[in-house]
């Protein structure tokens, strides 16, 4: 009796774990986000409804989507799953999961959303071509344009970088923060927080340390972005980031693009892919919406005074 009631069980786990080819006649397309955060989510949904408004909707294309933990085991058995059912396009959210579909697929035409600077992470040999079966959206913003504004607000001598070495942008973005440091003669101050039992550590070595924190992108720290803000906040430490709602969690200053273009950005390309485009014809896109924010509440409460220059610079303002 025992063994009768095991295997319907185990069916019905192979089923879950194992998306379901598309119906017949109608494409299929299949989505990774390297994890579920909400930038990723936004992104996704904006592209289902920006596929929908080109005709591909539910009716005519089936959408498979996958979000596997935040670890590269479960970023290429994602992959793997999508590449044995072989979908018309594999879209990919952030660069973890794009490495993962390049090492895992060659004959699927990827496309690859919210990576930032797709060349410095290996996903592509160029801007103009990526010559390959991918295409794609790149995220990539000017760091220098939150350091500038950051310390037209206060003077940086020492900035706090959290970052995550399992994540290529993250990686990215410390190297860059590295080579801003260099020029603008400032220190950095690094702690890697490749799992979320590491941020209260990271925290503690670093807010005793410095006196700016720049939180770059990555999905452990993008969980548990409200409390790394109010820790650094109780420590009088401004946080700047890049992560989409930086500012509305309490960030001082944010440089975010908007997940629904990246999402829109992308339905352009896999509906080309979909029209019979080759993916590695087509230049990668780059964000037009980026905003400045800053969050005056956040000022008031770390008692910084905002000059009229920094609130000239920024697109947004969060009072």
């Amino acid at each position: 009796m025992r063994l009768k009631l095991l295997i319907p069980t185990l069916l019905i786990a192979l089923a879950l774990a194992w998306p379901v080819p598309a119906r017949p006649g109608s494409k299929l397309v299949a989505a990774v986000l390297t994890s579920d955060i909400s930038r990723y989510k936004e992104a996704y949904r904006a592209f289902v409804r920006a596929m929908a408004a080109k005709g591909y909707d539910q009716g005519s294309v089936e959408f498979i989507l996958q979000s596997p933990n935040p670890d590269p085991i479960s970023w290429a058995n994602s992959v793997r799953k999508f590449n044995a059912i072989r979908p018309d396009v594999l879209v990919t959210f952030g660069a973890p999961a794009t490495l993962a579909a390049m090492k895992e697929v060659n004959d699927i035409p990827v496309v690859f959303t919210d990576v930032y600077a797709p060349v410095e992470a290996g996903v592509s040999r160029s801007m103009t071509r990526t010559g390959s079966n991918l295409c794609g959206v790149s995220s990539k913003v000017p760091l220098a344009t939150l350091m500038k504004a950051m310390v037209e607000i206060r003077p940086v001598r020492s900035l706090g970088v959290l970052f995550n070495s399992r994540e290529t942008g993250s990686l990215v973005q410390l190297k860059e923060m590295r080579r801003l440091a260099a020029q603008q003669g400032f220190a950095v101050v690094e702690a890697n927080v490749a799992t979320a039992e590491r941020l209260d550590a990271a925290l503690s070595h670093l807010l005793g340390r410095v006196d700016c924190l720049f939180v770059a992108e990555s999905s452990v720290v993008g969980k548990h972005l409200e409390k790394i803000v109010r820790k650094s906040t109780e420590a009088n430490v401004p946080v700047i980031s890049l992560i989409p709602d930086a500012a509305e969690k309490g960030a001082l200053v944010a440089l975010e693009v908007s997940p629904q273009e990246q999402g829109q950005l992308a339905a352009d390309y896999a509906a080309k892919i979909l029209s019979g485009r080759r993916p590695g014809e087509m230049p990668i896109a780059t964000p037009h919406k980026v905003e400045l924010i800053v969050n005056l509440q956040a000022a008031k409460t770390l008692e910084f005074h905002i000059p009229f220059r920094v609130l000239s610079l920024a697109t947004k303002v969060l009072k």
